[in-house]
């Protein structure tokens, strides 16, 4: 078996006219996509015909599904209201991806605001999350780790270790993001180092990688992405990260400015051939 090799897509044009058009366009195996406004609490209406014909299109094409839920979501939150639509939000977005054929949803690991915070929030993280998890089990849940910034609930290696030992939930996985670790600074150069961290975490706990260079240097702390080759991680890092044995099968997805060009670039780097894209 070898990695899906993918990009997140807009739908905004209707999910089988824009998302999967672009899909077909650039050659994905996956796609990632927003169900909704990432940046609002509201839902989204529903149409269940359009729906049929997105899960009929990507059964056609073999085309694997992951949602990516709003960015408002903040399960660590100092407050309750926030926490309330948090897991509310979460709970709309599973039952889309369960509705929309999806394989995962993946869901930003939060803030504390406070780092004095971490212990107490991490300790009811799971009475919040599993019953949704319960309700939703045929979608992973993937936690995603974030930059660093603003007192993250999980960035580094060892915080994201720490937070799924809070869900104690096997059902429950990583979405690593390359940009975001070497934001929070972490080498991703050390190729043993990485699997043995990942090896430690158990089987199948990876569930999807986002491979995004970055604009800003390794510890910066900040969430820019930019085109596979062009930023500071580069190249070289990009193919050590894809040279760590745990994930040898795990799907690959780009979220950055030049789609078409990264995906191109690492069906280049999944086959072992001399890339056509230029850096």
């Amino acid at each position: 078996m070898v990695s899906r090799i993918g990009s997140h897509v807009a739908v905004a044009g209707g999910l089988v006219k824009t998302g999967v058009g672009e899909a077909d366009l650039i050659g994905a195996e996956i796609i990632q996509f927003f169900a909704g406004n990432p940046r609002g609490w509201a839902r989204a209406a529903v149409d269940p015909a359009a729906d049929e014909a997105f899960r009929t299109a990507c059964r056609e094409r073999d085309l694997a599904v992951v949602v990516h839920a709003p960015h408002l979501i903040n399960l660590c939150s100092p407050s309750g209201l926030v926490v309330e639509r948090s897991a509310d939000l979460l709970e709309v977005t599973m039952r889309r991806a369960a509705a929309l054929g999806a394989g995962a949803v993946v869901v930003h690991a939060g803030s504390l605001v406070t780092e004095s915070r971490r212990g107490e929030v991490l300790g009811g993280l799971r009475d919040l999350v599993l019953p949704v998890v319960d309700r939703w089990d045929e979608v992973q849940l993937l936690i995603e780790p974030t930059a660093g910034a603003g007192a993250a609930a999980a960035s580094t290696f060892e915080s994201s270790i720490e937070y799924l030992a809070a869900l104690h939930d096997e059902r429950i996985g990583l979405c690593l993001d390359t940009c975001h670790l070497h934001a929070a600074g972490e080498d991703l150069m050390d190729v043993a180092a990485m699997e043995s961290v990942l090896t430690a975490l158990g089987p199948q706990r990876i569930g999807l990688v986002h491979v995004n260079d970055s604009r800003d240097p390794v510890g910066s702390r900040r969430d820019r992405h930019e085109s596979i080759g062009l930023g500071t991680i580069g190249l070289t890092g990009v193919e050590s990260v894809l040279a760590v044995p745990s994930l040898r099968d795990v799907p690959l997805l780009v979220e950055t400015p030049t789609h078409a060009r990264d995906v191109a670039l690492l069906k280049d780097l999944r086959a072992g051939r001399p890339s056509v894209v230029t850096y």
